[in-house]
């Protein structure tokens, strides 16, 4: 993107954050891999941001110092009991500096666009404060003692996000002035108490607040990836299965459950891309319930565990390595069967074989080996 008009930054983390229902504060815990707070710190600091103002808790400046730590330009000011109090806090702290542009910002939105923070300055071109906002998409309903009472014509709201920008000598002057009764729920309330105009920009679903502890554990990569390989032996008197579907062949693989090697090596996959281990942990071939037992159990398995760690089925991609029975006129049953079990579209799984021209013990007829790897999306993730 183009270069930004210079701006300073308040970022707002003065709050206990106890929803989150963590041992620290949220604006401290961790959300991929590093600090709530230092998302959006690094953001601001890459994109030219000075000064940036960090509204912490009383007693937090280890906290904050450690958290921020390595990033340069930043300073802290004590919150106050609202949030109103430790916004206005951090804009007296740099009233000295005469800042043209702030941006005012939640720390509790950690994943902030660089386009949304282009469109507010450009707002302010013409108007003293602009807001990131987007569509309300369900329908609204009026709660009267748990009975609806009413509807609301959501054509004309809109779902306001942070930062907010302004003019600085203006929305300092508002928050000097502010006198509501009640907590101004943001920066655009107060400005608007004060006359101000407010204009509003098209925000961005990644600018999502994070609130509970569920967030936390969501907060995780949106795609994660693992793989899996396994093989048996070749045996007489033994069935054929391969990814869930019963081959005619004039040996079988021999295994404690129905030793289909497809489906073991997608299970691994699974089981890989959420660090929960590998078949042999969850199915040991001691346990006698397995005995003789249909894969597509251990796949349901697999497909739970990731659901439980907020993860779905993105694709699989098998290779069945083997001289015979030849794959090519099963795939499609098979990428059918995989499909099913796994919860996705046909066009999410592959199955595809290979020789190894003779060579090793699947050269030989001795076995078949097979290797996955499947990915996995975040439960978040639209797409």
């Amino acid at each position: 993107m183009a270069s930004l008009p210079p701006f300073a930054a308040v970022i707002v983390a003065a709050g206990k954050g106890l929803r989150a229902g963590g041992p620290l504060p949220k604006q401290f815990a961790a959300w991929r891999g590093k600090p709530l707070l230092r998302h959006s710190a690094e953001t601001f600091a890459k994109l030219g941001a000075y000064p940036i103002v960090v509204a912490i808790p009383e007693g937090a400046e280890e906290l904050a110092a450690e958290a921020l730590a390595g990033i340069d330009g930043l300073s802290f000011v004590k919150g106050g009991a609202t949030r109103q109090l430790s916004v206005r806090a951090a804009l007296e702290a740099i009233a000295s500096a005469a800042p043209s542009a702030i941006l005012i910002h939640d720390a509790a939105r950690p994943d902030c666009p660089p386009t949304v923070i282009g469109r507010l300055l450009s707002a302010l071109e013409s108007q003293p404060g602009a807001i990131p906002v987007l569509p309300v998409v369900d329908s609204i309903a009026i709660d009267h003692a748990g009975l609806m009472a009413g509807a609301a014509n959501r054509e004309k709201l809109r779902r306001v996000q942070t930062p907010q920008a302004f003019r600085f000598p203006d929305i300092l002057a508002a928050h000097r002035a502010w006198a509501g009764a009640a907590e101004a729920g943001d920066d655009a309330q107060v400005a608007r108490a004060a006359g101000l105009d407010v204009a509003l920009v098209e925000g961005d679903e990644r600018l999502r607040k994070l609130t509970f502890a569920g967030d936390f554990r969501t907060g995780a990569p949106m795609i994660r990836i693992g793989t899996g390989y396994d093989v048996h032996r070749l045996a007489e008197g033994e069935e054929l299965w391969l990814c869930g579907v019963r081959i005619e062949h004039d040996r079988g693989l021999l295994g404690h459950s129905d030793a289909d090697v497809g489906l073991h090596a997608v299970v691994d996959a699974i089981l890989g891309a959420v660090a929960a281990g590998d078949i042999g942990q969850h199915f040991p071939p001691s346990d006698p319930r397995w005995k003789g037992a249909s894969s597509d159990k251990f796949i349901l398995h697999a497909v739970a565990l990731a659901e439980e760690a907020g993860y779905r089925v993105g694709n699989v991609d098998v290779t069945l390595i083997c001289e015979a029975p030849k794959i090519g006129p099963h795939r499609e049953t098979m990428r059918g069967k995989l499909a099913t079990l796994l919860n996705v579209d046909l066009a999410q799984v592959s199955v595809k074989a290979t020789t190894t021209e003779r060579l090793g013990f699947t050269g030989r007829g001795e076995g078949i080996a097979a290797q996955a790897v499947a990915t996995l999306i975040s439960r978040e993730d639209p797409v």
